[in-house]
């Protein structure tokens, strides 16, 4: 486990960068000079593969992250935690109210920059994002795993990481979750080297969590 991240019993927590400001509604937890934020599997799909026992988080501090729908930051504040002042994130979200929330978040975690656009149209806001170690995606959209081979195309550096939250009924209502996950699998797999594959279930129904390094 990096530094930045503790067990504490069966939660996961993560070392604050704003001591004193919540993100969320999470619960802090101190030890010596230090706060410790304890990451909520139900409000964060990464929270959630963590606990179903992902082990293969290529994460650490200094790093530069893409992360497509970044939403009000839940995740995000803890990714914020892990990269330290050192490192940056880029949030890419569609929703203006999203934003609005985030911009709270940020202006107490100067680590992350929030972008108003469309995932989808990287052309677009390009300019404003520079290389980056990883591309986390999480967009309730059909064409979820296009969208982050689109973006990595674009901006992740050779060697690089990306991390997705497939969500099945996103894609497919009708079809087996299972078999959009496989699905799913091989698309990515065209790029990427697919590392770990985790279920959700229960802390996100019909929902799986990939990580992959870039080939």
């Amino acid at each position: 486990m990096i530094p930045e991240i503790q067990r504490f019993g069966r939660d996961f927590a993560t070392r604050s960068i704003a001591p004193r400001k919540k993100a969320y509604d999470e619960r802090v937890l101190r030890k010596g000079r230090d706060e410790w934020r304890v990451w909520d599997p139900k409000k964060s799909k990464l929270g959630a593969a963590m606990q179903k026992g992902l082990t293969d988080v290529p994460l650490r501090r200094g790093m530069k992250i893409l992360y497509l729908g970044i939403s009000t930051g839940t995740t995000a504040s803890h990714l914020s935690d892990i990269v330290g002042f050192e490192g940056m994130i880029y949030g890419i979200e569609f929703s203006a109210r999203m934003v609005r929330d985030l911009m709270q978040v940020s202006s107490q975690r100067k680590n992350i920059v929030p972008i108003l656009a469309d995932a989808r149209m990287p052309e677009n806001w390009a300019q404003r994002v520079e290389k980056v170690d990883l591309v986390y995606c999480d967009v309730a959209q059909r064409d979820q795993s296009e969208i982050l081979m689109r973006n990595a195309k674009v901006f992740l550096k050779k060697g690089g990481h990306m991390m997705i939250a497939i969500k099945a009924r996103s894609i497919d209502v009708a079809a087996k979750p299972r078999d959009i996950f496989v699905q799913e699998k091989q698309k990515l797999s065209k790029m990427f080297n697919i590392t770990s594959d985790v279920n959700l279930n229960p802390f996100e129904k019909d929902h799986a969590f990939f990580v992959g390094r870039m080939i």
